[in-house]
């Protein structure tokens, strides 16, 4: 059964695993990211392709979208107590149904763009993996709990990763 974030009935759960995982996977990706940018340079070669001021202001900005994402969807989430479950579709949460996850994943891109660590890269591949199983297994739980109003919002709003969209003019 899925967990439950104590005193909130209005929150459907998350992953079992979620908490720990994150976790895990952030402590193993800095120890890798930081031994093969800082100390052992075996995969960061390509570094030298771009200029340090250029991949700090693009990392930068990666750095920035995670932030931003991060606390706009925790405010939305857990700065206010509903009575009940309620689908949240304001704000971040109508760009993607996962802007945390997706902060969460900026986060490492714009560390490993700052040194092109490839090492860092693969494991930046396991992270989002990760997160994909996550954002899965909580879309069940939502599924389960809304229906065919969570239906129709996954076929408006993207899971992880915004769309680029045209508009009509």
């Amino acid at each position: 059964m899925a967990k439950r974030h104590h005193g909130r009935p209005d929150l459907i759960g998350e992953h079992p695993c979620g908490d720990a995982g994150q976790l895990i996977l952030l402590l193993f990706f800095l120890l890798v990211w930081i031994c093969d940018s800082f100390i052992f340079h075996y995969s960061t070669f390509l570094s030298r392709v771009m200029p340090l001021p250029l991949r700090m202001f693009i990392g930068g900005f990666f750095l920035l979208c995670a932030g931003i994402l991060a606390r706009k969807g925790l405010a939305t989430i857990f700065g206010e107590v509903r009575e009940k479950a309620t689908l949240v579709r304001k704000g971040v949460f109508g760009v993607v149904r996962h802007p945390i996850y997706l902060g969460a994943i900026l986060f490492y891109v714009g560390l490993t763009v700052t040194t092109f660590s490839i090492a860092a890269g693969v494991i930046l591949l396991l992270i989002i993996s990760f997160y994909y199983f996550i954002a899965r297994y909580e879309e069940k739980l939502l599924q389960q709990n809304f229906g065919w109003e969570y239906e129709k919002y996954k076929k408006e709003v993207p899971m992880l990763f915004p769309k680029l969209r045209k508009t009509n003019s």
